[in-house]
């Protein structure tokens, strides 16, 4: 079902959303059982910036990708371990971590998580630009 004042894929028709993040946490669970143990919905996305709730089961991962624009995890349930640059960062309920744009990354749901990824979308010309572009895409 789409968000209200946005199309089916989470495109913001309008300049103001509100979210209940531990309601759409509760709802997602509702839609069980999740391909890969990973359920997600955009819940923002305008040209410059995507907004996406993701839940996972404990031991469900997400393989190594990078995300063109600087990103940033937010945890509001469970634990999880995401793993950049050579460093493994065990992140609970409450953290936030933030990440530059094309590095490459993984996450593993050590038990049943959720969490809010916000990207910086670059602009199309951006995109282009980037020398990378063809992996992970």
């Amino acid at each position: 079902m789409p968000i209200p004042g946005s199309n089916d894929d989470g495109t913001m028709l309008a300049d103001l959303a509100q979210f209940d993040l531990l309601n759409e946490i509760a709802e997602a669970e509702q839609h069980k059982p999740w391909a890969s143990g990973i359920y997600s919905r955009t819940l923002l996305k305008k040209p410059d910036l995507r907004v996406v709730l993701i839940s996972m089961e404990a031991a469900a991962q997400i393989k190594e990708h990078h995300a063109d624009g600087t990103s940033s995890l937010y945890v509001l349930k469970g634990r999880i371990r995401y793993s950049t640059q050579g460093r493994v960062y065990d992140l609970r309920v409450g953290s936030l971590l933030t990440l530059g744009a094309s590095i490459k990354h993984s996450v593993e749901a050590m038990e049943e998580s959720g969490f809010l990824l916000t990207i910086s979308w670059p602009s199309d010309r951006q995109l282009h630009d980037m020398p990378h572009r063809g992996y992970g895409t």
